[in-house]
Parts: structure tokens; sequence; C-alpha cells
């Protein structure tokens, strides 16, 4: 047995409840990894005796969570020492999870996918901008496509992706899917983050995007001359829903705005300024900042009216 190995009981005494009981919990370690769990049992704090890991007291009931702790010890021993003598890789979570009944060698890639994406859409407007979610959403449906056209299959074991996984599945977002390179390349970093977590958790031995590389390609992004943009201004078009459209688009021009910023200004983001003039006070929001902006509006060029109708 390995000596870094080793099992503790306790208790919180600080989460006790109003009659005094604490909950029971077991932390495993090994080789330095650390992870708790709640038995679900309750002992009264004064009861608990912290240097033995067990309850004081004769009575039935401290006997009988004594045996219950007993019996968990045996469990995962038991588990810990079979682990050992199969070769199998063993970490304090998987002792856990084997304990507990998760085999994690039956992760599902498209569960482990949607369970990141309803987390990540719960934080969007505190960690993460409206944008993210959608790109992680659509590269599951990319993925869950792939699987489906390659397999034959609604889900995968994610220990079966590997590099060939990886290189195919860009080679489809390239030829069925027509993405450019770079727009390939970010879904599959979107999907490269899902496979992090499933190593991080240790439901994968290795991590098959170690020996993948790939570079987003320098574009050369053509731009709208002044004469161009006077020509859309002065186009006269047909409905009015296409003029709000145009009108949009050339506010964007001016102001450097990006459609989803524009999306959420309303009037009361029209401030005057110490100038006089009328200014956009705007937050950018990102998975990764927040800041203040102050854009003045071209009045000169353009009226505003439709924009926040």
């Amino acid at each position: 047995m390995n000596n870094s190995f080793s099992l503790l009981f306790y208790i919180k005494k600080y989460k006790a409840d109003n009659n005094g009981k604490a909950n029971i919990y077991l932390r495993i370690t090994l080789n330095g990894q650390r992870v708790e769990l709640s038995i679900r049992r309750k002992v009264l704090v004064d009861k608990w005796n912290s240097d033995m890991n067990m309850t004081r007291g004769n009575s039935e009931k401290s006997l009988g969570i004594n045996r219950y702790i007993s019996t968990i010890k045996n469990k995962i021993y038991t588990i810990e020492q079979r682990s050992v003598s199969e070769g199998k890789p063993i970490t304090a979570i998987s002792l856990r999870d084997s304990y507990l009944g998760k085999d994690s060698s039956k992760k599902m890639l498209l569960e482990i996918f949607e369970d990141h994406n309803k987390r990540v859409n719960k934080l969007v407007g505190s960690d993460f901008a409206t944008g993210t979610a959608e790109r992680y959403r659509t590269a599951k449906k990319h993925v869950s496509e792939y699987i489906q056209k390659e397999y034959g299959a609604k889900d995968i074991l994610v220990k079966d992706v590997d590099h060939k996984f990886i290189t195919e599945f860009e080679y489809y977002l390239k030829t069925e899917r027509n993405c450019g390179h770079n727009t390939a390349i970010k879904y599959i970093t979107n999907f490269k983050k899902i496979i992090r977590i499933a190593f991080a958790n240790d439901w994968i031995d290795k991590d098959p995007f170690l020996h993948w590389k790939a570079k987003l390609k320098t574009v050369d992004r053509e731009f709208l001359t002044e004469e161009e943009i006077q020509k859309m201004v002065e186009k006269e078009l047909h409905t009015e829903r296409l003029d709000q459209v145009k009108d949009i688009f050339i506010f964007c021009c001016f102001t450097g705005l990006a459609y989803a910023d524009v999306k959420k200004l309303s009037k009361d983001d029209i401030v005057i300024g110490i100038d006089g003039d009328k200014w956009i006070k705007i937050i950018f929001q990102s998975s990764s900042i927040k800041s203040k902006s102050y854009l003045k509006i071209r009045t000169n060029f353009m009226s505003i009216k439709n924009v926040f109708s």
C-alpha cells in the first residue's frame, strides 16, 4: 500500500445544526491529492472523538455509526488494493468515484460537454459573455454531428477520443461544414476545453491534445472606404425594417461597436458630455474583462433615432 494513502473521518463543528449535530466527512488523500465526501451521517459535536476518528460512547447509535465508518474504510481499502494489484492508475478522485459507484471509464463525451455548457449558460453576464456560450453550443452541435456521421452513434466514451479523432474532426469541419481554417480551430479549441476537464477529473488517462498543434492564420480584413459608407447612408431602401438594419450597421461603423453591444444599448446609455455633445456610456463585458468606455456619437454623419426605436 502506498505510504501516502490515508483516510480521515472528521466533522465541521462550525456547521453544526440547531441540535448540535454535525455531518461526518471522509477525506481521501493519495500522493498529495485530496478529495472529501459526506458519509451521510450526523453526530453530536461533543460525542465526536477527533483523535480516534469515531464517535464516543457505547450507545447503539454510536456503535452503529462506528460500524458504518469501519465498513467504509474496508471498502475503500479493498478498492485501492485491487487497483494496485491490477496495475490500474489510481487517484484520490478515482477512489472516491469507485466507492460512490461512479465508473469514470463510462463517462460520455457529449454528456460532459452538455454539463459544461449548462454551467456556462448560468454564468452568462458574470463570468461569460453571451457569445461565448453560443460558441460552446455550436461546437457541441458540430461534435455531435461528427460522431453521428463517423460512428453512427449519439455519443461516445470520452476515453475513445484520441489524436486521430481530433484531426479527423478538424478535416470534417473544413470539408463537410465548410468552415474556414480559423473558424475550425476556434471550434476545436472549445472542444479542447471539454477534454481538459475530463483529464483534470481523471476520466481519461492522457490528454489527446498533447501533440495537436494549430495556429490561427493572419487575416487581412477589408474595410469600407468613406465613399462606400456615404453611398450606404444615402441609399434609399424600400422597407422600414431594412432601413433600420442599414442605420444600425452605419452606427456600428462610426462608433466601432459590435452588433452585440449595439443590441444591448438603450436611450439611458446616451449622456451629455462636458463638451455639450452626446456620448455613449457603455460597459464592455467579456468572459475575462469588464471596462467602461465613452464613445462620442457622430451626429454630423447620421441620425441615431432609428437605432433606439
